[in-house]
């Protein structure tokens, strides 16, 4: 059945005009005004409403495992909670195994993406930089459709690579159109003031934030870029928290350096005051890198306005406050006599759209453009979706998002549609609302009322990424 969505006022990063949108088989297939159809068409009126391209947040880690930890979305809540969040295409995050082949790690990670209700691509996160593993890089570029990597400096003895792994991965990466994503702080030094506090009886969470200080975020971020220039490889620093990380990354591409940069809501909207807390109400905002001093935001929102961080992804990393039902592996309740054992990662892939529109365009005053330029059409560019995700033109896929921009409603987990047991914006209030979300034409969220079904996600096989032009 074909979908008409009429008088809506449709807004791209290049565009904001009032017109009619028909979509056949997925695809957009006429824009115009007053379209006339048969009464074999679906029809949805968007008056009043913005018309966007569905979200793209290239930041998730769903159905992970990470030491001794899991991350307790599936596939399936997941992408149903990025659903009602106005998101209709992840790129997720699985892993090389120590001693085991990239590929291996590709091969269960589509095992469990099979449950997805939105498109899903991957990246791979490196472990085991070796001859066979580089060679696997190449495999997985030209054949698997998997051109972005992410390399860890942080967490000593379970993902961080040296440097020298580093660059050879980075030239490997370069050398054949992928992009390298890095996790930038450095992981050595922080450990040692990890092991001082302890030693010092300081367990609670709150001293996650100062042994992670921004100064060593910086320091990392500035690393990454020299190798990847050296190396002649685009990067990608994700979550991105700090001004201190944000100087560097401008410096470079003030010289011309293909560096690029996202942040997340989190950094925006929150600060490291959420650590203090009673009790252990504070691990529920622990993160990596850690939510940071008042003040450091301003640096973000100036970086988003002068296209120095392209991207706002959600780093959507859910774990569990309670240890019930889902288990203790599950959930923060690990860390509870130690800051350093609580599981490092927090949700918020239902709330990224409504949050940032709010704080981007109703105070910050960025252009809704900008908006959805920072939520959708970079991150699809940059990593090898666009045109088919994150615009809305004839012969594009029918990712669409219809958002009211004067609702006013308040964030409640109970409301949501992820397995976590909390949101970081507990009874905040917002404005701007979805209100209807369709993945390739079909009408999959309507309000609050889902019509998706798990499994109905594709993969998306990607090729060259690291450009945005």
């Amino acid at each position: 059945m074909k979908t008409l969505i009429k008088n809506g006022r449709i807004v791209t990063a290049v565009d904001d005009y009032v017109a009619d949108i028909v979509i056949d088989n997925g695809r957009i297939e006429t824009i115009g005004r007053h379209i006339a159809v048969g009464g074999d068409v679906e029809v949805h009126d968007a008056s009043g409403l913005l018309v966007m391209p569905g979200g793209v947040d290239v930041h998730t880690h769903l159905d992970w495992a990470f030491g001794a930890t899991h991350t307790v979305d599936t596939f399936g809540t997941g992408t149903k909670a990025a659903a009602f969040g106005g998101t209709t295409t992840l790129i997720d995050f699985c892993n090389q195994t120590m001693g085991e082949s990239p590929l291996k790690g590709l091969e269960q990670w589509h095992k469990r993406r099979e449950g997805a209700c939105v498109d899903v691509g991957a990246h791979m996160i490196m472990l085991d930089v070796n001859a066979g593993s580089l060679a696997d890089m190449k495999t997985l570029i030209n054949r698997e459709g998997v051109s972005s990597f992410k390399l860890f400096m942080a967490y000593p003895g379970v993902l961080m690579l040296d440097d020298g792994a580093l660059f050879k991965a980075m030239r490997m990466a370069g050398a054949n159109g992928a992009l390298t994503c890095v996790h930038a702080e450095n992981g050595p030094v922080i450990q040692v003031l990890v092991q001082e506090a302890l030693e010092q009886g300081l367990t609670a969470p709150k001293y996650h934030a100062t042994t992670r200080p921004p100064i060593l975020e910086g320091e990392a971020t500035h690393r990454a870029i020299r190798l990847s220039e050296l190396a002649r490889a685009p990067l990608y620093i994700v979550h991105l928290s700090s001004g201190e990380a944000l100087s560097y990354v401008s410096e470079a591409r003030d010289r011309g350096i293909p560096v690029h940069a996202e942040t997340c809501p989190h950094y925006l909207f929150l600060t490291n005051e959420e650590y203090e807390r009673p009790g252990f109400e504070g691990a529920k905002y622990v993160m990596t890198p850690p939510l940071r001093e008042r003040g450091q935001a301003a640096h973000l929102w100036r970086g988003l306005k002068t296209d120095d961080l392209q991207v706002v992804s959600t780093d959507h990393c859910p774990f569990c406050f309670n240890a019930q039902p889902y288990g203790i592996q599950f959930s923060k309740q690990l860390g509870a006599e130690r800051f350093s054992e609580i599981p490092n990662g927090a949700p918020g892939v239902e709330t990224r759209l409504p949050l940032v529109f709010e704080g981007a365009v109703l105070k910050q005053g960025m252009s809704i453009n900008r908006f959805v330029e920072i939520v959708a059409t970079a991150p699809a560019k940059l990593f090898d979706l666009f045109p088919m995700k994150g615009t809305i033109a004839v012969g594009t896929d029918g990712d669409i998002v219809l958002f009211n921009p004067d609702e006013q409603w308040t964030i409640r987990a109970a409301e949501h549609h992820s397995r976590m047991d909390y949101t970081l914006f507990e009874g905040r209030s917002v404005t701007g609302r979805v209100k209807k979300v369709f993945l390739r034409g079909q009408c999959i969220v309507d309000g609050a009322t889902w019509h998706g079904r798990e499994g109905m996600g594709q993969y998306l096989s990607r090729g060259e990424s690291g450009r945005i032009n």
